[in-house]
């Protein structure tokens, strides 16, 4: 699990295809510090797993099913990627629950710079807009957000200098892909409320478990 607190940005040494799936490897520096083989690692919000690591550098191992999904696809030698380590047990979460599943892709619609501070609009596939609220938060890139307003299947994200300073997103332009992972609370509810209505059965039901009254 992570927070959407990106640690640092790495950069895309090689990509090596491998039939239908492609080997990553990154430069790091602060992700390198405890890193080993078999561990978790958010790439652009995108949970990949530690195929091979040394000092300043490591492997993923993106299979067909995440390059379709993702925009790790689409990363090449010199790709400047955000990078956070899984969370500790125990450890400070300063953003929000983020699993490293990516949703969808979104497209950058428009970029507005208004006194100090960027706002950022975002198109998604419309059969996601039920995940979103005002005020709520949304993972973008593999940073945790607030989405400032909503309007159908667009959001807008207000980015303060900071965030844009220690993540790839200031980098992003108009047209740029993003990955995106709509909070998980949102996903719990609509599954165990599906119960409520009659065409679809309740998580008891689908479990064959008698609830205690």
């Amino acid at each position: 699990m992570f927070t959407g607190l990106i640690e640092e940005i790495g950069v895309v040494a090689s990509v090596e295809r491998r039939g239908t799936s492609k080997r990553l490897t990154v430069k790091a520096n602060i992700v390198m510090s405890d890193m080993k083989t078999d561990d978790s690692i958010a790439v652009n919000g995108t949970c990949q797993t530690v195929v091979s690591c040394d000092a300043n550098i490591f492997s993923v191992d993106s299979i067909d099913e995440t390059l379709r999904k993702t925009t790790l696809g689409t990363l090449s030698v010199g790709s400047r990627v955000n990078l956070e380590r899984a969370i500790r047990a125990g450890g400070r979460f300063g953003g929000h629950i983020v699993q490293g599943h990516v949703d969808c892709v979104g497209i950058i619609r428009t970029i507005n710079d208004i006194q100090g501070s960027r706002q950022m609009w975002i198109e998604f596939p419309r059969e996601f807009s039920r995940y979103v609220v005002p005020v709520g938060s949304v993972c973008l890139d593999g940073i945790s957000l607030t989405v400032a307003r909503v309007e159908s299947a667009r959001i807008m994200v207000a980015l303060i200098p900071h965030t844009l300073s220690v993540t790839a997103l200031g980098e992003r332009k108009v047209g740029d892909n993003l990955n995106i992972e709509f909070d998980i609370i949102g996903k719990y509810v609509e599954n165990m409320t599906a119960g409520y209505r009659t065409d679809t059965p309740s998580v008891f039901e689908s479990m064959k478990i008698q609830p205690e009254l």
